[in-house]
């Protein structure tokens, strides 16, 4: 009984690879082809009008160490707050939680999204002359914070958009802004006071500023704390569990 739900989180994981990846090459193209043709439509609509990019001297790796931090954020976010209505029906089982659920989809789809970045950077690096210095200390600093930031936000959106379907609609025009508004684009010391001090509390812009930091040597990022994205991930996330541990039942009935 020890292993059950190591067991139960492997057949889920399996389950959805089989699901939303494996039924077409499609599945597994689209997860690589959506960061590359971003990249891309950024890369060719700024060079256009600026001679070189906010930082460095590469178009590509600028906008794609931001451009795929917050698309691992989206994703992961998304799959896990979609994890019980994803398998209700297994739900009924007893020996499948709620947990084995949220953290099957988040393993595979984490792992997914690794494998796309690998790629796609790896792939401009070697296209390109991006004088990129790595710092992998950095990178994995900034992937955890990313990983716990979309753990507990899904988390808390898993109960809230099972709970209330009218939440998704609020949630999706609320997050709208984030590409904008999270340093994708720019950086964060060219926004002017007050609103510099404002989009700090935006756990996103300490994401996008760690992976910079991890591919540009010279890029001092003080303002970047990893404390305040746990600290946000920590409280979604523990109220999203307390809300599912006591209202999941409800949430399977309904």
């Amino acid at each position: 009984m020890v292993f059950a739900t190591p067991r139960i989180i492997v057949a889920l994981i399996l389950r959805e690879i089989g699901t939303s990846y494996g039924r077409s090459p499609g599945g597994y193209i689209w997860a690589l082809a959506e960061p590359v043709l971003g990249i891309a439509l950024l890369t060719a609509i700024f060079s256009i009008g600026f001679r070189m990019p906010p930082l460095g001297n590469n178009f590509p790796i600028f906008y794609a160490t931001g451009l795929l931090p917050f698309l691992m954020f989206v994703d992961l976010s998304n799959k896990v707050a979609q994890a019980i209505n994803y398998s209700k029906q297994l739900l009924a089982y007893p020996r499948v939680t709620f947990v084995d659920a949220i953290l099957g989809r988040f393993i595979l789809n984490f792992l997914t999204q690794l494998l796309v970045g690998f790629i796609v950077l790896s792939g401009i690096i070697f296209l390109f002359d991006t004088r990129a210095a790595i710092n992998a200390s950095d990178i994995v600093s900034a992937l955890t914070m990313i990983a716990a930031l979309s753990l507990g936000v899904g988390v808390f959106n898993c109960f809230m958009m099972s709970m209330f379907q009218v939440w998704q609609r609020v949630y999706g025009i609320c997050t709208r802004p984030l590409l904008l508004l999270s340093g994708v684009i720019f950086l964060y010391e060219t926004i002017p006071e007050p609103y510099r001090s404002y989009l700090w509390f935006n756990p996103l812009i300490h994401v996008v500023g760690g992976v910079r930091s991890g591919f540009y040597h010279n890029y001092d990022v003080p303002y970047v704390s990893s404390a305040y994205v746990y600290a946000v991930a920590a409280i979604l996330g523990l109220f999203g569990l307390v809300l599912l541990r006591r209202y999941h039942r409800d949430i399977l009935e309904r």
